[in-house]
This record gives C-alpha cells, sequence and structure tokens, in this order.
C-alpha cells in the first residue's frame, strides 16, 4: 500500500528525466573536469592534493543534475552528500554551482512537504554557518561565509519558492478561465434551450387553433354532401387560414428581432380575448359549442406585458383543445383577481360522453406542457382535468399568475 500523503501527490510526476537536465548536467561535468585539469579549485591546497578524485562528487552532483525533475527528494540528498564530499576534497565552482540549481529544482518541482523542509533548513543552514564563523574565528570577515552559504542554499530556494508560487497561481488562473468557459458554455446552451422552448410555445400557441379549425370544417366539408355547407366551411377554412398566416408571419418577425426584446410590441393582450371567443365560437357552431366570456377584472387593472400574454396564450389552447374534445354544450371563459391580487385565468367545456372519444382533430399534447412552461415561468399554479358540476362533468383548466404591485388597480 503507497503511503504517499495527498501533498506528495501534487508534485509533477515524470517518468524520464528532461532533455535540458540532461544537457545541464553535461555542461557542468564539463566545466567541473576543466577546472580540474586547469587546476582551478576553491581550495587550491585541497584541490592540489585530491586532484581526480574531484571528480567523483562532481559525477555524483551531474547524476543529481539530471534526476532534478524526476526524482525528487532522492536528487536533493545525492547533492547534499556529492557537496559534503566536494568540500572535503577541495571543491570546484561547478559542482557549488549544480547544487545550488537542483536546491531550486528540489523546492520548484518536488512535493509541498520537501518545498517547507528545504526552506526551513536553507535559513537553518545559513545562520547556522553564519553563527558558527562568527564564534569559531571571531572576525567579521567570517560573515562572508555565512554570505556564501545563502547563497548557494537560501538564494536558490527563495527564487524557487516564488517561481512556484507563480505557476501555482498561472494554473489556478488557468483552471478558472476553463471553469468560466465552462460555466459560460452550460448558460449559452441553457438560453438556447430556453429560447426553442419559447419558439416551440409559440408557434403551437399562433398555429394550433387556427389549423385544429380548418381540419374541423375540412371534415365536415369531406363527410356533408352539400354545397351550402361545404361553402361555409370553405370560408371558415379561408378564415382561419388568412389568421394563420398572420400569426405565422408575426412570428417570423419576433425571430428576425434583433433589438433583444423578449416579446415584440405586437404581442396578443387580454384586450383580443373577445375576439378569440367570437373566432371559437364560429369554428365551433357545427359542433354544438357555445362560448360565454366572463371578465371579472376591476376596472383600470394594469397587468404586466408578460402576465397577459401568458393569460391570453391559456385561454387561447384552452379553446382549442374544446374544438378538439368537447362535447355539445356551453364553454365558459373566466377571468378574475384572486383576494391576494393575482389574475386567475379559468376556462370550462363540457365532456358528455366524448372523454374517451377520439378527438375531431389531432393533437400532440404539447399544449398542457406548453401552458405549464408558461405558468411555471410567472411562479404562477396551473390546474388542467376533470371536474365534477351540478350541470355534468367538465374539464376545468384554471390558472392563477402573480401580478406585481404596480400591477393592481391605482
Amino acid at each position: 500500500m503507497s503511503t504517499e500523503s495527498p501533498e506528495d501527490a501534487e508534485a509533477p510526476r515524470r517518468r524520464r528525466p528532461h532533455r535540458d537536465d540532461l544537457v545541464i548536467a553535461g555542461v557542468g561535468f564539463a566545466a567541473g573536469a576543466l577546472s580540474i585539469a586547469l587546476g582551478l579549485y576553491n581550495n587550491t591546497a585541497g584541490g592540489r592534493d585530491s586532484g581526480a578524485l574531484l571528480l567523483l562528487p562532481l559525477g555524483a552532483m551531474a547524476v543529481a543534475e539530471v534526476l532534478r525533475r524526476c526524482g525528487q527528494p532522492w536528487a536533493l540528498v545525492l547533492a547534499v552528500a556529492a557537496l559534503a564530499g566536494d568540500i572535503a576534497l577541495g571543491s570546484l565552482l561547478a559542482t557549488i554551482i549544480m547544487f545550488s540549481d537542483v536546491v531550486y529544482a528540489a523546492v520548484l518541482y518536488g512535493s509541498r512537504r520537501l518545498n517547507r523542509t528545504v526552506m526551513v533548513g536553507s535559513w537553518l543552514f545559513t545562520l547556522g554557518v553564519l553563527v558558527g564563523t562568527l564564534a569559531a574565528f571571531r572576525d567579521p570577515q567570517a560573515l562572508l561565509l555565512g554570505a556564501a552559504a545563502g547563497a548557494v542554499t537560501l538564494t536558490p530556494a527563495w527564487t524557487g519558492q516564488l517561481m512556484r508560487a507563480h505557476r501555482e497561481r498561472a494554473d489556478t488562473e488557468r483552471l478558472r478561465a476553463e471553469q468560466t468557459a465552462l460555466l459560460a458554455e452550460l448558460d449559452r446552451r441553457e438560453a438556447v434551450a430556453a429560447e426553442r422552448a419559447r419558439m416551440a410555445r409559440e408557434l403551437h400557441d399562433m398555429v394550433a387553433n387556427n389549423l385544429s379549425a380548418i381540419a374541423i370544417h375540412s371534415t365536415a366539408a369531406l363527410s356533408l354532401d352539400d354545397p351550402a355547407t361545404s361553402r361555409e366551411a370553405l370560408g371558415v377554412i379561408r378564415e382561419n387560414s388568412v389568421q394563420g398566416l398572420a400569426e405565422m408571419r408575426r412570428l417570423i418577425g419576433l425571430l428576425r428581432d434583433s433589438s433583444g426584446d423578449s416579446e415584440p410590441s405586437a404581442a396578443p393582450t387580454l384586450a383580443g380575448v373577445g375576439a378569440l371567443v367570437d373566432q371559437t365560437r364560429a369554428n365551433g357552431e357545427a359542433s354544438g359549442l357555445t362560448v360565454a366570456y366572463t371578465d371579472g377584472r376591476p376596472p383600470g387593472l394594469r397587468l404586466p406585458p408578460p402576465v397577459e400574454l401568458a393569460a391570453y396564450r391559456i385561454v387561447q389552447e384552452s379553446l382549442t383543445n374544446a374544438l378538439k374534445h368537447a362535447a355539445p354544450g356551453e364553454v365558459a371563459v373566466r377571468l378574475g383577481v384572486s383576494d391576494d391580487g393575482a389574475l386567475v385565468v379559468r376556462v370550462t367545456s363540457p365532456l358528455g360522453d366524448r372523454e374517451d372519444e377520439a378527438p375531431r382533430a389531432p393533437g400532440s399534447g404539447a399544449g398542457l406542457v406548453g401552458m405549464r412552461e408558461r405558468v411555471g415561468l410567472l411562479g404562477g399554479t396551473l390546474s388542467a382535468g376533470p371536474e365534477a358540476t351540478a350541470d355534468g362533468k367538465v374539464w376545468q383548466v384554471a390558472a392563477v399568475l402573480p401580478v406585481d404591485e404596480e400591477g393592481m388597480p391605482g
């Protein structure tokens, strides 16, 4: 079982040494070998006595350089041992420089635990050399040894810490940018889906009523061999076709509108419910349907455009469903206001014996879905289903649409 901590897992893992590290190690070893050949030692007396033996710590330091990215912390351990041997044998500048680079790499590429250990160890080593040399030689020039120790350990460690913090900030910003882009894409998809749903509701509500009337009257014209009836049916078909075409043109205008308005200025309002009722009354006459309209809203009531549009579409879809499914009788449309100021839309149509019969015109079932979506967007409630009344069984659609205070009568 692995004993690696979560912090250790954050360190970059490389299976093979980086090619740049191979180059650094090769150049460092060549520079050290050239120094031995030229007799350039940090400690001249010790270096001359050791001679070629300095190649051993130099080679070990070169190996640590090769492992500076992929072999931490063992590369640092090897580098410390190589430095100790190098100082004991006379010391080469190339070995010390490579050691500083290994310390830098340990902080930059090692785990967070190694990072903290190297930083603390560098401070302790630098202070130890400074205090120890001052205590041993009691000479201000011993400060130079402390500065040299800091330059070899503390400076590269601090530099590595700054580079690591910079990389981590860059990684964090990159991740944040990716998350922002992902959220923006999700928002875009949700906006597209919402717009597609709105377009689908508009398309369905605009043409369903007219096409249902066309389907009903064309069926009547085909089933009855009566020129007068056929002529009357064709007139109704033409009227609904013209109205449906006008509605389609309005939808096309909505789609082409680049002003950013959520609804065009020509969106239907509750003022058009009376005309809608008259049209349904004419279309349902052949099926034995009558339509009664009661507007119980207080005089001067002002409603937000989204509420008016939703209420109009609910009435329109309910009347369309009545044309398709209702039994002969009265379809009642009622508008009113609840005690808390919400707009109440209620449409009832007789079911009779037609509950299990096929509809007069085909439907997709999207009407109720669209009504629920419209009501849900306004935070209202919708109920639709059969109800038992004193006059028999009816299908009732009841919607409660909240209205802001500015919509109440002045």
